[in-house]
């Protein structure tokens, strides 16, 4: 559940595939990046009265806090059957707006993976998904594998 201004909203999410991929991605960011936070659903406080649970979050250090307070390196969000787009978009439209400088969509069904800045979803077409300064960067077959 998510806490936004005020009322709990469910997230859909605990299927084998989203739940798959979430896995591979924050093993294999923790193996290539020993000194990154790869972590699942961390609270991250986007307003005062307003909490999303992105699926990974990438920290470049440890947290001082119980939440986080600060735009995550990067946000992942990982697509479940049920997820609407318009939802999905909302989502990502508040981690642009607090700043998150790398935000990444995960389709585990389609086998596809985008990335969201200036407003725009921009499918990745070649093999690696990554990050700018510093560079962090995964490879489908790191994501997808079953």
């Amino acid at each position: 559940m998510e806490y936004v201004d005020g009322v709990l909203v469910e997230r859909n999410a605990g299927d084998w595939l989203h739940s798959l991929v979430q896995r591979n991605v924050i093993l294999a960011l923790s193996r290539r990046y020993p000194h990154i936070y790869a972590l699942p659903e961390l609270r991250s406080q986007i307003k005062a009265t307003h909490f999303r649970l992105p699926d990974v979050c990438v920290l470049l250090q440890a947290l001082k806090t119980s939440v986080l307070l600060d735009p995550p390196f990067v946000a992942i969000e990982i697509l479940s059957e049920d997820d609407r787009m318009t939802r999905v978009i909302e989502r990502l439209l508040e981690f642009a707006a607090i700043g998150t400088p790398h935000i990444w969509v995960i389709d585990p069904r389609l086998k596809k993976m985008f990335t969201f800045h200036g407003h725009t979803l921009q499918e990745v077409e070649g093999d690696i998904i990554a990050t700018g300064d510093p560079r962090l960067e995964l490879t489908r077959a790191e994501i997808f594998q079953e």
